[in-house]
């Protein structure tokens, strides 16, 4: 079984040592098919953690990483290119 874990970036050696894995995909840590999970008993995401993150989803926000806010899609052009629904919209067009 798969288990996500929350390490801080200066620890990340550490976790490493111990078995976990980085998942580049979902930008996480993980562990897989230890049966003693112990060592990885203070990167475990804790009850708290899963509260905020539904209170980031409710306000239709996508957190990614510590600061990042990434809006909604409006359109499905490239992100390189400003299509008439996304203009008013873009970074370009606020300055």
């Amino acid at each position: 079984m798969r288990f996500n874990l929350k390490v801080p970036f200066a620890e990340k050696d550490q976790a490493k040592k111990l078995g976990a894995r980085w998942d580049a995909g979902r930008k996480i840590w993980y562990v897989e098919g230890k049966e003693d999970m112990a060592p990885f008993s203070g990167w475990s995401p804790t009850p708290h953690a899963a509260s905020v993150a539904d209170v980031q989803t409710q306000q239709s926000k996508v957190y990614v990483g510590s600061e990042y806010v990434e809006q909604p899609r409006v359109c499905d052009c490239p992100p390189w290119e400003e299509c008439d629904k996304c203009r008013p919209l873009s970074l370009s067009s606020q300055g």
